[in-house]
């Protein structure tokens, strides 16, 4: 691993808490983790602290000064930016789920501009892609987002993409294609997966809104958060954006289907909802340029990182059940 001091942005939230696992496994030396603990959990850190040297920091990255001054004090190498308001946070504010992620690309670019550290990897998503007009979707898909939280995805990468340009700054982007797994949030703006898990397990009903054939490339997130290391080290990345994901695509419908089997949950029974507004209908990632460039195998199947998945969200009934 070159960079051994690193920063994570959003690093105590879902997928930034498994980049900093897949740091510390790697041999990191520092970890700093900025995050206003919107949804991320001091908890998702847990694994670790007990085996890196982890510093944490509750504090928004939207404010510049703030950060500059976490920069200028911890002085890490280079940093991974997760900072996100959640998709489903934008129908409630759409101008906080677009403008989060772009004032906060903007100030690591103005850093990194000013010295202050040597790599950026900025983590993209496929929203930023919207539906898809071709299969499978590849890096010079349209840029065409159907909800604001895609739209500040996709501003985001067009402007750090231009301080590469213009700059020659040290700056990568990865586009994640629905990342799942352990530690995903299963409470309020929750995904598909995690919430209908959690429904089943608590006795509640699970909910397929519209008629379920909308399509995604569900990708498991240690396999995600692998492919971030390797990434933050290659210099024919810089200045490039690389998709990530399964490479295949399922519909909710039968994503519902195959949790509702896994839990002994009928799925006659699941409640029908209208479809949610603007929803994307499908999303299928060609994830050609990442296998040709960083070597990357999606190592686990859709089967079986949704039982990783079910069995983490059992445990977390057990402790929870245990508690009460």
């Amino acid at each position: 691993m070159k960079y051994k001091n690193l920063l994570v942005v959003g690093g105590a939230g879902f997928v930034g808490s498994h980049v900093v696992d897949a740091l510390v496994k790697h041999g990191a030396e520092k970890i700093v983790v900025v995050d206003n603990m919107f949804l991320g959990k001091p908890e998702n850190l847990n694994e670790a602290t007990q085996k890196g040297d982890i510093i944490v920091y509750k504090e928004d990255a939207r404010y510049l000064t703030a950060l500059e001054n976490i920069i200028e004090r911890e002085k890490p190498e280079a940093v991974y930016n997760l900072a996100v308001k959640c998709l489903p946070y934008g129908f409630i504010d759409p101008e906080g789920a677009f403008m989060t992620g772009v004032e906060i690309a903007h100030n690591l670019a103005n850093l990194l501009r000013k010295k202050k550290f040597e790599r950026l990897l900025h983590f993209s998503s496929s929203e930023a892609y919207g539906t898809a007009v071709h299969v499978p979707m590849d890096e010079n898909h349209p840029l065409d987002p159907n909800s604001p939280y895609g739209a500040g995805k996709a501003a985001a990468d067009l402007l750090l993409l231009s301080y590469y340009k213009l700059y020659n700054l040290e700056i990568s982007v990865l586009r994640p294609f629905n990342f799942y797994g352990e530690r995903q949030n299963m409470e309020a703006y929750a995904a598909v997966i995690p919430v209908t898990i959690w429904r089943i397990l608590n006795g509640e009903k699970p909910i397929l809104e519209g008629d379920g054939l909308q399509s995604r490339d569900f990708t498991y997130v240690k396999d995600g958060a692998e492919l971030a290391v390797k990434m933050m080290d290659c210099d024919k990345a810089l200045g490039k954006v690389v998709n990530i994901g399964q490479g295949d695509e399922i519909d909710i419908k039968t994503t519902i289907s195959m949790i509702c089997d896994k839990l002994d949950y009928p799925f006659a029974k699941v409640e029908r909802k209208p479809a949610r507004p603007s929803d994307v209908r499908r999303l299928h990632a060609d994830i050609t340029l990442a296998k040709k460039m960083l070597g990357y195998s999606p190592k686990t199947s859709f089967n079986e990182g949704l039982e990783l998945t079910i069995d983490w969200f059992r445990s977390k009934m057990e402790c929870k059940n245990a508690r009460s």
